[in-house]
């Protein structure tokens, strides 16, 4: 994407990787995209470079560390999106019900589930189990996980029909999910604003601001990184947006604990 924009909080900086082929020094950089130079060099080859063959832009600031690209090209991701509403089931019912400040509600988008046997994930007062992986959606966590170096056993799929489905400020925090580890969010179909702003434990200590927010346009076809410790310092939502009028489907893939028995 050419344009991006965004109302930027101040101390918070957006930084666009190179285009040209990553050097030798920026292929043994770490996940975190910090130069080779700041760090003990690799004695063997890792996982493909954040850098590899993408350009990638990278959001910073006081405990927010994210990463941006696209991912699938518009003639990939247009056969990805149709896939997507052609095979995914959504929950109905009681599933498709979240409990907020005690009571119940409707779920403004629908929700779906899938990962690995054995894996249960809770929030808004719902606990869940994945369906078994279709074969799209692996196609799709095995593309993140070449250029991230990244695995996931696990991903939530949310549908939203237009600009007026949505998600409120949340932050991914559930104790299911392994210590530290990066959220992938993929993004198919209509162009929605992604608004981080700072969670209010935060905007109390010393140096912040209050209300500070950084906006993200996510585009067709591309992922955001939500790396530690950004779900510790920053809410994140999908406000509403009642121009758009295409549907869009969000994954966003999670490393979960296994479930203690």
């Amino acid at each position: 994407m050419d344009r991006f924009l965004q109302k930027r909080a101040r101390g918070v900086f957006l930084e666009k990787a190179e285009e040209q082929k990553p050097t030798r020094e920026e292929a043994d950089s770490g996940e975190d995209g910090r130069p080779a130079e700041k760090r003990p060099r690799r004695e063997t080859p890792g996982p493909t470079s954040h850098q590899a063959g993408l350009s990638w832009r990278h959001i910073r600031g006081e405990g927010l560390n994210c990463d941006y690209t696209i991912l699938f090209g518009k003639a990939e991701a247009d056969k990805i999106f149709r896939e997507l509403e052609e095979d995914v089931e959504y929950f109905t019912g009681a599933l498709a019900r979240v409990q907020v400040f005690g009571k119940w509600h409707d779920v403004p988008r629908k929700q779906a589930t899938y990962g690995d046997a054995g894996l249960t994930y809770t929030f808004s007062g719902l606990t869940l189990s994945p369906k078994p992986w279709l074969p799209v959606l692996e196609r799709i966590r095995d593309r993140v996980s070449a250029v991230t170096g990244q695995t996931f056993n696990f991903v939530l799929v949310n549908r939203y029909k237009d600009g007026c489905d949505h998600i409120g400020e949340h932050r991914d925090d559930e104790r299911e999910l392994a210590p530290g580890s990066s959220i992938a969010s993929v993004s198919f179909g209509a162009c929605r604003d992604f608004v981080f702003r700072r969670h209010k434990a935060s905007r109390g200590q010393p140096g912040s601001r209050r209300g500070e927010a950084v906006r993200l346009p996510l585009a067709h076809g591309s992922l955001l990184m939500m790396n530690h410790p950004t779900n510790t310092h920053w809410h994140h939502s999908l406000p509403i947006r009642k121009k758009v009028l295409a549907p869009r489907v969000n994954l966003t893939f999670r490393r979960i604990l296994p479930t203690k028995k």
